[in-house]
C-alpha cells in the first residue's frame, strides 16, 4: 500500500490552480466589477493565492497599495467574496468544485523590509567590514 508524503509544501496542481484563480480575481478586480466603494477606490495587487489540499479554498494575499489601514480593504473583499467567486465561474469553467474565496493581508512586504533594515545597521555593516579584510 502506497503511502503519501508527509510534507506541508503545495503540490504542482495547487500551485497552477492557485496561480490561475489569483489571475481571475485580479481580472474581476481590474474590471471594476465589485461595486463597493472601498474596492473600487483602492488599487489592489493580489501577491499569492493559497489552495487547500482539495482546492475547496483560495486563501489570497493581497496588498492594498496607497492605504495606511488594510483591515478596511480586507474586510470589504471578504463581505464581496461570494460575489467575486461567482464571477469567477468562466473563467475557471474546469474546475469541479469553485473554491470558496478568502482575503487576507499580506504581510511578507513588511517582513522584506524588516530584514533589509536589519542588514543595512551599522552593525551587520561594521562586521561584514570586518569579514571582507
Amino acid at each position: 500500500m502506497a503511502t503519501r508524503p508527509t510534507t506541508s509544501a503545495p503540490s504542482q496542481r495547487m500551485l497552477r490552480v492557485g496561480e490561475q484563480v489569483r489571475a481571475a480575481i485580479t481580472q474581476v478586480l481590474q474590471r471594476g466589477e465589485v461595486r463597493d466603494d472601498i474596492i473600487e477606490a483602492t488599487v489592489i495587487s493580489i501577491s499569492e493565492v493559497r489552495m487547500s489540499p482539495d482546492l475547496k479554498i483560495a486563501t489570497a494575499y493581497v496588498t492594498p497599495l496607497g492605504v495606511s489601514d488594510h483591515s478596511v480593504v480586507i474586510g470589504a473583499l471578504n463581505r464581496n467574496a461570494k460575489f467575486i467567486r461567482g464571477r469567477l465561474g468562466p473563467q475557471l469553467r474546469q474546475m469541479k468544485y469553485m473554491p470558496e474565496v478568502r482575503f487576507r493581508d499580506d504581510t511578507s512586504f513588511d517582513n522584506y523590509k524588516k530584514i533589509d533594515d536589519l542588514l543595512r545597521s551599522p552593525e551587520v555593516s561594521r562586521d561584514l567590514d570586518n569579514d571582507e579584510e
